[in-house]
């Protein structure tokens, strides 16, 4: 009995100094400093791409209203006509403008009349007047005033005259600038006028089509990044097979106040009509770091639920730092916070990695 006791007493003793030494190894192994990859973040150097829809605009296109109120006699070109600068589309009708010209016309002629009888008269007048004694002086001054006040009449007349003779010239509605019709909405003897005043409709709708606009709307985020002097690509859906290309003509240099983005236009040469004012596009923007952006790789960013951070190896110890991630392409991601290009990095972020453990960095 006592044999059986020791034994079991020596198994017990054996079984708590395994348990200890395993407790004591496993505690070591959890404690233990693991040697970690670095890295510092990198200056500029990002590059990538964000695509984006876009639609295609006429480089100019034009609603044509008459500028006089009138009735359509003449309409010489449809939709889809040709048209080139200062062609002639149509021509309206006012009987009234006649009338007013020949009033104009006859009121012209009356004035002329009378500035070249009053200016005779101060003509003989003062030929006469260097006779000493013949003429009052009054008399001449009255005379030299008569003739200065009919041709300030005259003056208005000619003036009146001319604007009339302008006005006819809006009886003819002309293109002004090449293009294509892409809509009528009257027909011959419609009665028309300015936008609101008789007509609700313009007369024709021209668009340049040799020459577009790719019209695209860049979100806020993305306008820092925007390199303006690389390529753009963009295709169309209902040409799958061909790519198109073009440079940033113009951007707006303000941000949509609805839709906080900023438009760009690309510039687009169509001499082959085979793109069409309307088209949706898919258009591949390059984008770029500026050269004080900073870089690290995406295993360095730890998405956890606190947050976006990258842990620093600050001496022996890890230090989660709160980040903002700018904008990212398949390798790197574009950073800011309280991180410069000194600082080192763990290359491979992990909640594992805790805020504060100790570290040991991987030579």
């Amino acid at each position: 009995m006592n044999r059986i006791y020791k034994l079991s007493l020596i198994a017990a003793v054996a079984l708590l100094s395994s348990c200890k030494k395993k407790e004591q190894s496993t505690a070591d192994t959890v404690t233990a400093p693991v040697g970690l990859e670095t890295i510092q973040p990198t200056l500029g150097g990002f590059s990538s791409s964000l695509t984006i829809p876009g639609e295609l605009q006429a480089f100019n296109r034009v609603d044509l209203y008459a500028k006089v109120n009138g009735f359509i006699s003449k309409m010489l070109v449809d939709v889809g006509s040709d048209v080139q600068q200062g062609q002639l589309l149509a021509v309206l009708e006012a009987p009234e403008m006649k009338a007013q010209h020949a009033a104009a016309a006859s009121r012209l002629k009356a004035q002329e009349a009378l500035y070249i009888a009053s200016n005779g008269t101060y003509k003989r007048l003062l030929e006469t007047s260097k006779t000493p004694g013949t003429i009052a002086q009054n008399e001449l001054e009255i005379a030299n005033a008569r003739q200065l006040a009919d041709l300030a009449q005259l003056e208005a007349a000619k003036a009146a005259y001319r604007e009339i003779t302008d006005m006819q010239s809006y009886l003819e509605i002309r293109a002004p600038f090449s293009g294509n019709i892409i809509a009528r909405n009257v027909s011959n003897g419609a009665y028309v006028g300015p936008s609101g005043r008789g007509s609700e409709n313009p007369i024709f709708s021209l668009a340049q089509q040799n020459k577009l606009r790719l019209v695209v709307n860049i979100p806020e985020t993305y306008t820092g990044i925007l390199d303006k002097k690389g390529l753009v690509e963009f295709r169309i859906n209902s040409l799958p097979e061909e790519k198109f290309s073009g440079h940033i003509s113009r951007n707006a240099g303000a941000l949509d106040t609805r839709l906080r983005s900023q438009r760009i236009e690309i510039d687009v040469a169509n001499t082959d009509r085979k793109l069409l004012p309307g088209m949706i596009t898919q258009v591949i923007l390059p984008l770029s770091g500026t050269s004080s952006s900073l870089t690290v790789p995406n295993s360095a960013v730890l998405n956890s639920t606190l947050g976006l951070y990258v842990i620093k190896a600050q001496g022996a110890k890890a230090k989660w730092v709160p980040i903002t991630q700018n904008t990212s392409n398949d390798s790197v991601t574009v950073i800011s916070g309280d991180v410069s290009a000194e600082d080192v990095l763990i290359k491979y972020a992990s909640e594992e990695i805790r805020d504060g453990q100790d570290i040991k960095i991987r030579k």
